[in-house]
């Protein structure tokens, strides 16, 4: 494991106790059907970006139809944790996990039917960059779906969202809706439409601060480390405020490439 890894194996060990086996962000497979509303996966060939431990790469093959999924991320213990997911769902001829460096995709122009990523595209500073690789690797035709975590307005953050953010120290890199129906337009896109879904995870935000804080707290501190699960309480009371205030806004996203 790097020195740098972000999601280190008791990082991930705890979202996936928070948020599904396999999933390292929220909403499980309900969220991922809402993110992929529209899309047709069967016989496609699908960019998973950000591919975390590899939950969804399997989803999409096994219950989306996709012919292939090619899962990217940067780090060693997901990538890990991915590949042993792939190989215990006997998908390794179909669902194949790649560890990439931060940058263009390391892929041909017009290999992919779909792009998508969960929750991971956050970690991407430039969007303008995102949006034109995506572009660029997509056939015409393809559709690009993805979530990700938003903040409502470009500039400073407001004094409570930076608090949040220094809670997080994940390196999160939020871009506002404009710029990303901006970074999507220019790149090429069309159809480009952007969702909401600060309301659902405000409420459910609130609802794992409870979990993490509440009765079930001395169930969470013995089987994740102490000192860990108190600092992911720290996390969650500050982000739960800037979620309500909509400052902190995630979003779905989704275009096509035209033909």
């Amino acid at each position: 494991m790097s020195d740098e890894d972000l999601y280190d194996t008791d990082h991930i060990r705890f979202l996936e106790d928070l948020w599904g086996d396999g999933f390292l962000s929220p909403g499980g497979p309900d969220e991922v059907a809402r993110v992929l509303d529209g899309v047709d996966l069967a016989g496609k060939h699908v960019l998973d970006i950000g591919c975390g431990s590899g939950a969804i790469a399997v989803l999409m093959a096994q219950d989306y139809g996709a012919a292939r999924v090619t899962g990217i991320d940067v780090e060693d213990p997901v990538c890990t944790a991915a590949r042993a997911r792939v190989g215990q769902a006997g998908l390794a001829e179909r669902v194949s996990i790649t560890k990439v460096v931060p940058g263009p995709f390391p892929f041909p122009d017009v290999t992919f039917d779909v792009v998508f990523s969960k929750d991971s595209i956050i970690h991407i500073p430039d969007k303008s960059n995102l949006a034109a690789e995506s572009f660029r690797v997509l056939k015409p035709q393809g559709r690009f779906a993805a979530s990700d975590w938003l903040m409502s307005h470009d500039g400073e953050p407001s004094p409570q969202m930076a608090h949040y953010l220094k809670m997080e120290a994940l390196e999160f890199a939020m871009a506002s809706p404009d710029r990303y129906e901006q970074a999507m337009t220019e790149a090429g896109f069309t159809e480009v439409e952007l969702v909401n879904r600060a309301p659902w995870y405000a409420g459910v935000a609130a609802q794992e601060l409870e979990e993490l804080s509440g009765a079930n707290r001395d169930r969470w501190r013995a089987d994740h480390d102490p000192a860990f699960i108190d600092h992911q309480i720290e996390i969650w009371t500050a982000m739960v405020p800037v979620l309500q205030s909509g400052e902190h806004c995630p979003h779905h996203i989704r275009a096509r490439k035209p033909a």
